[in-house]
Order: C-alpha cells, then sequence, then structure tokens
C-alpha cells in the first residue's frame, strides 16, 4: 500500500511539473505571438492614417532609454530599444499567465472562450503601469495621453485575443493518459 501511495505522489509531483512546464511554453509562444501581431497592427494602422509606421515604436523605446537614464544608465531609445523591450516584456507576461493558468485551479482553461477572456483581462491589467509609466516619463499632454490609452487599449487588447487562442488551443492538444505511455 506505502509503494502505491509513493509511486503515485511521485507520478503526481512529475505530472504538475509536466503541467507546468507545457503551460509556460504554451504562454512564451502566446506571449512572443501577441506582440509580434500587435506591432504588426500598429504598424499597418499607423502607416494607412499617413503617419510613420514606426511612430509608436520610437516613444516606446524613448521610454525605455529615459526610464535607465533616470537610474543613471544611458541607453539609446527609439525602435532597437523598443523591439528588445517588447519582445522581452511580452515573452515574459506569456509565462506568467501560463504559470498562473498552471497554479490557480480556477484558471484552468477549459473553452476557447474562457481562455481568450482571461487573457484580455490580464493584458490589459497588466499593461497599465507601463503605459502610465509612458505618459509620465515622456511628460504627454492630456490629449496625447488620451490618445495613448486608447490606441493602447486596442492593442493590448489584440495580444490578449492572440495569446489567449494560442494558449487555450495549445493546453487543449494534450495527449490522451494511454497515449502518453506509447
Amino acid at each position: 500500500m506505502e509503494t502505491t501511495l509513493h509511486r503515485n505522489s511521485r507520478f503526481q509531483k512529475y505530472n504538475m511539473q509536466v503541467t507546468l512546464a507545457r503551460d509556460i511554453k504554451w504562454g512564451l509562444i502566446g506571449g512572443i505571438a501577441g506582440t509580434l501581431v500587435m506591432e504588426l497592427v500598429l504598424m499597418g494602422a499607423l502607416a494607412a492614417v499617413g503617419m510613420p509606421a514606426l511612430t509608436c515604436l520610437s516613444f516606446i523605446g524613448d521610454t525605455v532609454a529615459q526610464l535607465w537614464a533616470d537610474f543613471g544608465i544611458h541607453l539609446a531609445g527609439g525602435v532597437p530599444m523598443c523591439l528588445a523591450a517588447q519582445y522581452l516584456i511580452g515573452a515574459l507576461f506569456g509565462v506568467i499567465f501560463g504559470t498562473m493558468l498552471s497554479k490557480v485551479s480556477a484558471l484552468h482553461i477549459n473553452s476557447l472562450k474562457k481562455g481568450v477572456l482571461l487573457a484580455v483581462i490580464y493584458a490589459e491589467i497588466i499593461s497599465q503601469p507601463l503605459l502610465a509609466m509612458t505618459t509620465i516619463l515622456l511628460k504627454m499632454t492630456a490629449k496625447d495621453t488620451l490618445l495613448w490609452y486608447s490606441a493602447s487599449l486596442m492593442m493590448h487588447f489584440l495580444y490578449g485575443v492572440v495569446l489567449g487562442v494560442i494558449i487555450s488551443c495549445g493546453l487543449r492538444c494534450r495527449l490522451s493518459p494511454s497515449a502518453a505511455y506509447r
């Protein structure tokens, strides 16, 4: 009896580790894909209205450079800094989301709708400090702040949708228990 319990205990621990790794993997993939889609749509929208496609990316890169400058570290801002920061942050946010799904049983995804809804809410909430940082560090006017938040709301909604779709589909594509041992 003890041996059976011990084996089951080890199996459960292994299964939890596999589940966590799988959820983190899908969160990472979803975070990177969400960031890519968000940037492509943003650049396309800016180009469609006659603005330079990299305008917003430049703002974000300048915000990151200004943040580091406040700590005495001087870096070049602009588009390259934005891309580095956005893909790092987008991937990290995806990993955090995947970890939360794995660890909090109330957040387990059992449908595409629930996955997308949770991811959109998560993306909108977690992005708020970063959005506020841009308005503060770049000393935006009230009009610019309103425009910034309006556009960011739509872009982070897209990020959340992509993250939710990818992680929902990834987590539902599980092997059946009998197929796992073949």
